[in-house]
């Protein structure tokens, strides 16, 4: 296994950011316990600013602070700390690598241009210029259900000569395409997917971005791991375990709708989502009840929340 390979082997969680009830302000404390508890999971590196962490209603100063925290409870804890610095803009996206990197992130995510819908050409361009004044590694982040657009394999494959680049994080559910990287290139492929991580891992891919991590950190590492080291086994009576919980968490309602609503009703409230999402329906509540129930968790209602405060 190559070197970046083995740096980003393993388990990392794209982070929630916690809010305070009324959602004006960030819980910092709030953010410290879910740091720790990732560490305490065994996690290999946290991800920050990302799709989970609701990045497009944080202000700058906010992102500043989540890249600032991270690095400074991550750190110490062993956490590789990976930062959001994707733009639509290439000349925003250069102004928040540099920003990530100043603030001490150890890689940054860097995320296909949403809304512009540019060619493979200007996509590559994009990440190449990017790729250009980095002084950190890049995981490029490829989401075509987000941004509208995806990255074709042959143009990662002309981004994967740049030495900066380093990691893709395949959010698009195509495993041709996760074949044709492995055997192509030499990048780290890390799942974005959490129901298709096992999938991924067997075709070459080495770990993880994962959404129930948040929930579970040490289960999902458990997967990844036994997965990495071949025990088949293991993995996938993990992966059975997780999959319905996981599918539910990105289908119920829009990530991280489903999450942050886990998280409450397990007692490790992150706040709400800000606009333009909204908090989970009814109907939606009760499947992601009966999905945590599945997998052991007994969650609490509103009304015992509102008495446990009392």
């Amino acid at each position: 296994m190559n070197d970046h390979k083995s740096i980003f082997s393993g388990a990392h969680t794209a982070l929630v950011t916690p809010f305070t009830r009324s959602g004006d302000a960030l819980d910092i404390d709030q953010f410290d316990a879910q740091v720790r508890f990732q560490a305490s999971g065994g996690i290999r590196g946290i991800v920050v600013c990302g799709t989970t962490g609701e990045t497009p209603t944080l202000d700058a100063v906010e992102r500043r602070a989540m890249i600032a925290r991270a690095v400074e409870i991550g750190r110490p804890l062993g956490l590789m700390v990976t930062a959001g610095a994707g733009s639509n803009s290439t000349a925003k996206a250069i102004d928040l690598q540099r920003e990530a990197e100043q603030i001490g992130a150890d890689a940054t995510l860097q995320v296909v241009p949403y809304y512009n819908r540019p060619s493979q050409e200007g996509l590559y361009r994009h990440f190449r210029a990017i790729a250009d004044v980095a002084q950190v590694p890049i995981v490029l982040y490829d989401v075509p259900g987000r941004t509208g657009t995806g990255l074709s394999v042959d143009t990662v494959c002309r981004l994967a000569d740049h030495e900066n680049i380093v990691a893709i994080k395949s959010a698009s559910g195509m495993l041709d395409d996760v074949s044709r990287l492995v055997r192509e290139t030499d990048l780290a492929v890390l799942s974005g997917d959490d129901s298709l991580t096992l999938s991924i891992q067997a075709l070459g891919g080495v770990g993880v971005v994962s959404v129930i991590s948040n929930l579970l950190p040490d289960q999902v590492r458990n997967q990844v791991d036994a997965m990495n080291r071949g025990d088949l086994v293991a993995a996938r009576i993990a992966h059975d375990h997780l999959h319905a919980l996981a599918m539910g968490l990105c289908s119920l309602d829009s990530n991280p709708v489903p999450l942050k609503m886990a998280m409450a009703m397990m007692g490790r409230d992150s706040g709400v989502v800000r606009p333009p999402l909204a908090p989970l329906a009814e109907t939606g509540q009760r499947a992601l009840r009966a999905l945590l129930a599945a997998v052991g968790f007994e969650t609490e209602t509103a009304d015992d929340r509102v008495q446990a405060e009392a």
